[in-house]
């Protein structure tokens, strides 16, 4: 599928996303596009009144792009994808619709969250044995129930998620987030070791690969240059989007130098350089930032605020929360030398976040949700909260948890945005997010693909 071919008009997501040419889809992603393009037009080439069309109708549409709300918006959804999608007066509602009124209530694209992880923890269990079908579901329709109707999964398990990926591909009536994944991080001491792990992963199916390099503070050996270059060059040649976890300045640069198509979290140890940015600027690589991350690995040395949220509590595990507030367990998160570091760090990683943002990087919404202790769903609204703190706009920030991260993650053929040839993937609010992002909170109801989401009780 070219550029043109597109739903989403690239330059006007963002104004430096116009030469971005990596990353473009695998070839399953590819495969999807495919297959919903085709269903709808099959739908649309055999009309019948007993297809399933649906007109929302007086919501305020916030459409992901880099457009103005508009208000009284129609959007008409067909078979689980959007027909139509704009204002009342230029809309037709076909007269076997129904009508859906979501007057004084707002509408945008549903989050994307470009970096999580999908069945590698139950509670603050992790192991083989949690990576299960039950596990991943129940994950997806949490993330699902705060918004978040697609993941990319960068570092889990392997057989089991492709397995149920692939049986979302055909599913329309999918009601939880569908998801990507990357398979297990790949961990190479040669270069040969790494072009065999690229080749196993993608002979498996994996949408993405990803790699460390990372010393874990001082703990172990970061990968070498010359094993992460061949893991790169062969995930180039296999056609396979790469993504590169750093912690250090250095590493980013060698990591975008080698052919890495994504940065995973963003730089803690000193300023971004100038070196940094054009390299990430020129060649289109997106960050995201993972600020969430840094605060669970310190937040539980004391109960957190959250754990008295409501909106939080909805979906938490009680026993979880008690585990966390053992004073064995707040021990070791005070004790932990990785807790403060990343705590110490972490305002200059929100720094670094907006100097390449204000330099016209791709900021990409992504939390590393899903070990023990990062909560998924909610911690997407605690990255997005953070976002806005350290400096962006809301609607920036709905930009990158949407239309931006769409882009980022190869997606933008699906989903990310409201118009017309996309995923019907939508979340109904009751107040502005553009005012304040905490708004998100305000859910009514979130749609995937079409098909409304059960909601916590």
């Amino acid at each position: 599928m070219d550029e043109a071919d597109f739903p989403v008009v690239v330059g006007e997501v963002y104004p430096l996303i116009s030469s971005y040419s990596v990353m473009k889809s695998t070839t399953l992603l590819s495969l999807i596009a495919c297959i919903v393009i085709l269903l709808s037009a099959c739908a649309n080439e055999t009309p019948s009144v007993d297809r399933d069309v649906i007109a929302y109708t007086g919501a305020t549409m916030i459409n992901g792009l880099d457009r103005p709300a508009i208000e009284n918006s129609v959007l008409i959804v067909e078979n689980g994808m959007l027909t139509e999608a704009g204002a009342r007066d230029q809309i037709d509602i076909p007269a076997i619709a129904e009508v859906v009124d979501l007057t004084d209530s707002y509408v945008m694209p549903g989050i994307i969250n470009a970096h999580g992880h999908v069945g590698m923890a139950d509670g603050l269990e992790t192991g083989e044995d949690v990576f299960t079908s039950e596990n991943i579901r129940r994950q997806l329709l949490t993330y699902a129930q705060y918004g978040v109707t697609t993941v990319v999964s960068l570092g889990d398990g392997q057989t089991e998620g492709a397995r149920i990926r692939d049986e979302m591909l055909f599913d329309q009536n999918i009601n939880i987030a569908r998801y990507y994944l990357a398979g297990p991080v790949i961990s190479a001491d040669t270069p040969e070791e790494g072009r065999e792990e690229v080749q196993r992963l993608h002979e498996a199916g994996m949408d993405w690969i990803k790699i460390r390099i990372d010393s874990g503070l001082g703990t172990r050996e970061k990968m070498q240059p010359e094993v992460y270059r061949a893991i790169a060059e062969e995930a180039a040649r296999l056609e396979i989007p790469s993504a590169a976890h750093i912690v250090e300045l250095e590493d980013a640069i060698g990591a975008i130098e080698a052919g890495f198509d994504l940065i995973a979290h963003s730089i803690r140890d000193q300023e971004v350089s100038d070196e940094l940015i054009n390299l990430m600027r020129d060649n289109a690589i997106p960050i995201t930032p993972t600020l969430t991350r840094e605060v669970s690995t310190y937040i539980y040395r004391d109960r957190p605020d959250f754990f008295d949220d409501p909106f939080f509590l909805r979906t938490a595990d009680p026993q979880v929360l008690e585990q966390l507030e053992s004073p064995e367990s707040q021990q070791r998160f005070a004790e932990s030398e990785a807790g403060a570091y990343f705590e110490q760090q972490l305002p200059l990683a929100m720094e670094n976040m907006m100097k390449l943002y204000d330099a016209g990087v791709i900021v990409a919404m992504g939390t590393d949700s899903g070990p023990p202790a990062r909560f998924q769903g909610y911690f997407e609204h605690m990255e997005m909260e953070m976002m806005q703190d350290a400096g962006m706009t809301p609607h920036a920030v709905i930009m990158a948890s949407t239309s931006l991260a769409a882009v980022a993650m190869g997606l933008d053929h699906l989903t990310g945005s409201l118009q017309a040839g996309l995923a019907a993937d939508f979340i109904v609010l009751s107040e502005d997010p553009t005012e304040d992002i905490r708004n998100l909170r305000s859910i009514k109801a979130v749609y995937v693909m079409g098909n409304e989401v059960r909601m916590p009780e």
